[in-house]
C-alpha cells in the first residue's frame, strides 16, 4: 500500500516512514557496492537471479512443465 492509499493518518505515517527507510537503505547499499542498483524490470531480473542463478523466465518455464 502506498502513502496515497492509506486509509488513516497512522497508516499514512507508517507508509511514509517505511518509504524513507527503504530509500535510506538503498542509498547505503548503493554506496557500499559502488554502483547504483538496477531499477524496474532490470531490478526484478537481478533479484530473481541472485536467489538461485536462474532468470524469472527460466523459473516460469520450469513451473509450466
Amino acid at each position: 500500500m502506498g502513502i496515497e492509499n492509506a486509509e488513516t493518518k497512522v497508516g499514512e505515517d507508517a507508509a511514509e516512514g517505511l518509504q524513507k527507510s527503504a530509500e535510506a537503505d538503498e542509498r547505503k547499499t548503493e554506496a557500499s557496492m559502488g554502483r547504483d542498483l538496477a531499477k524496474g524490470a532490470d531490478r526484478f531480473e537481478e533479484r530473481s537471479k541472485s536467489s538461485d542463478g536462474k532468470s524469472a523466465g527460466a523459473k516460469q518455464e520450469e513451473s509450466d512443465n
